[in-house]
């Protein structure tokens, strides 16, 4: 799992990777999802974050009563973020968005394969600003393909922030402290490896403890 104060990513060259890759040409591009739901994190990335919170919601998705189901969603992702609309059934609030600058996470989790899991930022100063929203994908390949698409967009923001951060030095003398980047608010993570590649990992991390 990569981490940096940029787009970070764990590519492999997995031949199966070739029909889910995703640039940032292909921006923007929609999935059909179902929406699992949130829960707060405890850290900023890491599937060691994402792993509980998704366990919990998929037992609450497993035992729900008969007259609810998971929404039906069209989920979004282009350079500005995600943007997530709920088709079936309505609800009072059907559209939302998750703005590029407030996902600090994203991957396919290792034991539910079809769910693409992604950690957003709320507020830093809140007792707990991380939440984990979980979306379930009609297949392995697709939720893979979200992930990648999730890449993309890190790596168009990460080339916006390094553009925005020269303009600054360039113009420092000029510049206040509001106009300054905060790094830390700009750390992100995509972790590319497929869920055997996460399981092996965390094995290995096991046996070396």
């Amino acid at each position: 799992m990569a981490a940096s104060n940029g787009a970070a990513s764990s590519k492999n060259n997995n031949p199966s990777d070739l029909d889910t890759q995703v640039n940032v040409e292909d921006l923007p591009i929609s999935f059909k999802v179902k929406y699992i739901g949130s829960e707060a994190a405890r850290g900023l990335w890491g599937i060691k974050y994402t792993r509980r919170p998704v366990d919990l919601m998929v037992g609450v998705a497993k035992n729900l009563p008969p007259n609810k189901v998971l929404p039906n969603c069209e989920l979004k992702v282009s350079t500005s973020g995600v943007q997530l609309e709920i088709i079936s059934p309505k609800a009072s609030i059907n559209n939302w968005s998750y703005p590029i600058d407030t996902i600090s996470y994203g991957v396919q989790d290792l034991v539910y394969t079809r769910v693409f899991a992604m950690i957003v930022v709320k507020d830093e100063s809140s007792p707990h600003p991380f939440e984990v929203h979980a979306f379930v994908c009609d297949s392995r390949a697709m939720a893979r393909k979200l992930t990648f698409a999730l890449s993309a967009a890190f790596q168009d923001y990460s080339r916006v922030v390094k553009e925005a951060a020269s303009d600054e030095q360039d113009g420092s003398a000029s510049a206040t402290p509001s106009d300054t980047i905060t790094p830390t608010r700009h750390k992100f993570a995509i972790d590319l490896r497929t869920p055997e590649e996460i399981q092996a990992g965390e094995l290995e991390q096991e046996t070396e403890a």
